[in-house]
């Protein structure tokens, strides 16, 4: 038990000592990379050609390599091998034929140049795994793990700052109409437009998410309700111009919530947006729905709430 908690502990360490990499500039750490390596030149010369330190030199090169990508690694796999060679032949080491330093530097020089692709590589799949499980893999849209914890932050954020935020809840109207009659590879299409189009008429800094078949959910961070009805007007002009050029029956229902003080959860906030939605819905649908909380959702004691719907 004793030998696992200590394991334990020795990833965490691990994992927060890769952490605090990421939070420095990646220029600085190519830089830091290329004086480690002049420091071991230094090392490898002060005790001599007899002692092999060309092992050691793979700590720049795979910080470079995991970090600057692979140019940048490819010329410190370079620098190392051709630096490694020169500091021993300086210390003194001799060899019976002139081409066999040249032979040994091409071989550390293949073996540098292996281990940072494969770094560089390993990188590039985890990414590529992070991306896919935080995205929606038919739209590219944010799927509802990464919604949440997005929303997570930002409520924290809106809390320490006391700015509003503000949560939309969208729903196709009549989509299953349009999977019965043009097919779902049409529906899919139509998903996608969705996205898109919600997407150009926002700004970076806002996210889009699909949450359910045909339900889709927009963080507006730092927005006030006022602000959010430009947005949110704009969204549903372009969806509407969208949907009439491919002459897609489809309207969209959707409820709009504005914070000044925020949930004590993300399902709190969701909830309360969906909620608007099928108000919406309830009331004819291809309509919006506003409302603003100026205190706490669920606080017993709330009393500035306004609503409406256009």
């Amino acid at each position: 038990m004793k030998t696992l908690k200590t394991k334990n502990l020795r990833e965490k360490s691990k994992l927060q000592f890769l952490d605090k990499l990421d939070t420095y500039d990646k220029n600085f750490l190519t830089v830091f990379g290329f004086i480690l390596i002049a420091g071991l030149a230094v090392i490898d010369y002060l005790t001599g050609y007899e002692i092999s330190f060309s092992f050691f030199y793979l700590i720049p090169v795979a910080l470079i390599a995991w970090y600057s990508g692979k140019n940048i690694a490819l010329v410190a796999t370079l620098v190392s091998a051709v630096v490694w060679q020169i500091v021993n032949l300086e210390a003194g080491e001799s060899f019976s034929h002139n081409l066999i330093p040249v032979w040994n530097a091409l071989t550390r020089l293949g073996f540098f140049v292996i281990v940072a692709i494969l770094l560089v590589k390993l990188k590039s799949s985890l990414q590529h795994e992070s991306t896919l499980a935080r995205t929606d893999f038919l739209t590219g849209a944010a799927n509802p793990r990464a919604f949440y914890e997005m929303t997570e932050v930002e409520i924290l954020r809106s809390k320490r700052y006391g700015r509003s935020l503000t949560l939309c809840y969208l729903d196709a109207d009549n989509f299953k109409q349009i999977n019965d009659t043009l097919g779902h590879q049409i529906g899919d299409e139509l998903l996608t437009r969705v996205v898109g189009t919600i997407k150009q008429s926002l700004r970076l800094t806002d996210v889009v998410a699909r949450i359910g078949g045909d339900e889709f959910a927009i963080l507006l961070p730092e927005t006030n309700q006022t602000q959010a009805r430009v947005a949110v007007n704009k969204v549903r002009e372009n969806l509407r111009r969208e949907m009439e050029r491919e002459k897609w029956a489809v309207t969209f229902s959707i409820g709009v919530l504005t914070c000044a003080e925020m949930p004590e959860t993300v399902e709190q906030l969701i909830e309360s947006a969906d909620s608007l939605m099928y108000q919406v819905k309830n009331a004819g649908k291809d309509s919006v729905k506003f409302k603003e909380m100026a205190e706490n959702i669920y606080s017993p004691n709330s009393s500035s709430v306004k609503s409406s719907i256009s």
